[in-house]
């Protein structure tokens, strides 16, 4: 399994905490690269501006990305919601 499968397949474990749908199905992710087999780069959105897990929400895919083996580093970019 390349370590993107394995970085989608830590996201699919986050949950909207108001929706029963993991965060990768819901499309919250828009984009994850992987450079060296080392770091990883994720672009993603929340489901609404006032989100309440703004600040929570990316705290988790942070952890569960680096929970894959050999991942040491994580760019994380929020891109605002847009309806």
């Amino acid at each position: 399994m390349s370590k993107k499968e394995l970085i989608i397949e830590e996201i699919r474990k986050i949950y909207d905490p108001e929706l029963p749908v993991n965060i990768y199905e819901l499309g919250l992710i828009y984009d994850i690269q992987v450079e060296n087999e080392k770091s990883a780069k994720i672009k993603m959105t929340l489901t609404t501006p006032n989100c309440p897990v703004a600040e929570s929400l990316p705290k988790e895919v942070k952890e569960g990305v680096m929970q894959v083996e050999g991942i040491v580093d994580l760019d994380l970019h929020l891109v605002l919601y847009s309806p």
